[in-house]
């Protein structure tokens, strides 16, 4: 199988049913095997994706941030399980660590969720909060915890928010300076940063549009009627969102852990190690994925070790993945919308099938499109 031919095709024929916009890249122990752009990075189709585009990351940002508390940890500011309310007094849950935040076991309150704080603010207040506000409105909800810290997993985004103002205590700078100069810089993530476009405006014409379908057409997400308010809202946060990058830079990140420029052999193993529940079990979803910090792990029987992890937010879908010991890379960027959300399952399974040197399996959504198409 000509794996480049393969991955080119499935994009093609996803583009052409409206169901991928972005870039891709497939390397292969450092070496590009597929790499690759369609569609616009406007909502005009003005402005064509390159394959040098920047995208906006979503929860691929959480594996910088959990590197960058491991950091903090080499550095002797804090340890692991260190209870938050060390560092936080008037943080209301105790017996919630750092790892705890990590791994997403804190056990919070189920119902803690940035887009039902942020967006009534942007309405009713016309501002973007910082993210230092995310410890206030934890507090001011008076909502108990759910679970005892460790007992469960949840995802939550406001644990990363509160990781990333760790960060910032502990360093005493802003965490875009902490990420920039402590992981993009020594990794040689050139085009890359931790930025607030909605807040800050935008430092670069590459950045790609999130774009959402609205009546009448295309509309970035951050105009959009219903995704503005969440979506502007929350560009004040940090932690869980708001790397922005290039597919070129994540390869560079890629070769950055191997070569162990910024985490050594033994810190990566304890970023990727499965958190363990309080009944000593292993977390795993269904699709067996442990979660370590910030990154969703797999030990595969083929192919050995998998780490990664998705991010998505109105107009937007990312995806990075890793065979650690086969040394392959794949990242998937994507910035609007699609139109069929079982199209776009087929087209990312597709190409994680010829990553893991698989043919493609028939894509019945592709075929169902295609035959629809062929009665019209």
């Amino acid at each position: 199988m000509d794996k480049n031919t393969a991955m080119d095709k499935l994009a093609r024929e996803a583009f052409g049913k409206g169901c991928f916009n972005g870039v891709w890249l497939y390397a292969e122990n450092g070496d590009i095997v597929s790499k690759g752009a369609y569609g616009f990075r406007d909502a005009d189709n003005k402005l064509p994706v390159e394959e040098d585009t920047v995208f906006e990351m979503a929860s691929v940002t959480k594996m910088f941030t959990g590197t960058a508390i491991m950091l903090l940890v080499r550095a002797g500011k804090l340890n692991l399980d260190d209870e938050y309310r060390k560092f936080y007094p008037d943080y209301p849950y105790p017996g919630v660590t750092v790892r705890h935040l990590l791994t997403h076991t804190s056990g919070m309150p189920d119902d803690f969720s940035i887009r039902a704080w942020v967006s009534p603010v942007w309405e009713n207040e016309k501002r973007i909060p910082p993210c230092s506000e995310v410890l206030r409105f934890i507090r001011e909800s008076g909502e108990e915890a759910s679970h005892a810290p460790g007992e469960v997993f949840r995802y939550t985004d406001v644990g990363y928010c509160l990781l990333a103002d760790l960060v910032e205590k502990l360093s005493g700078g802003t965490f875009e300076d902490y990420v920039k100069k402590n992981i993009l810089e020594p990794a040689g993530m050139k085009d890359s940063g931790i930025y607030h476009t909605r807040r800050d405006g935008r430092p670069s014409d590459r950045i790609a549009r999130n774009m959402v379908l609205e009546e009448g057409g295309w509309v970035p997400s951050d105009a959009a009627k219903s995704a503005a308010p969440y979506v502007v809202g929350s560009d004040g946060m940090n932690g869980c969102d708001y790397l922005y990058t290039t597919v070129f830079d994540m390869l560079a990140w890629d070769r950055a852990l191997r070569e162990e420029k910024v985490l050594t052999r033994e810190e990566q193993k304890t970023v990727y190690a499965p958190v363990k529940l309080k009944s000593g079990e292993d977390y795993a979803d269904g699709d067996g994925e442990g979660y370590g910090f910030g990154w969703r792990t797999v030990n595969d029987t083929e192919h050995g070790l998998t780490v990664g992890h998705s991010g998505c937010m109105p107009g937007l879908d990312t995806w990075f993945e890793r065979f650690v010991d086969e040394d392959r890379v794949l990242a998937i960027f994507s910035c609007r919308e699609y139109s069929d959300g079982g199209i776009f399952g087929s087209f990312r399974e597709g190409m994680r099938a010829i990553f893991r040197g698989d043919e493609p399996s028939p894509a019945a959504a592709f075929e169902k499109t295609a035959a629809e198409d062929a009665e019209k």
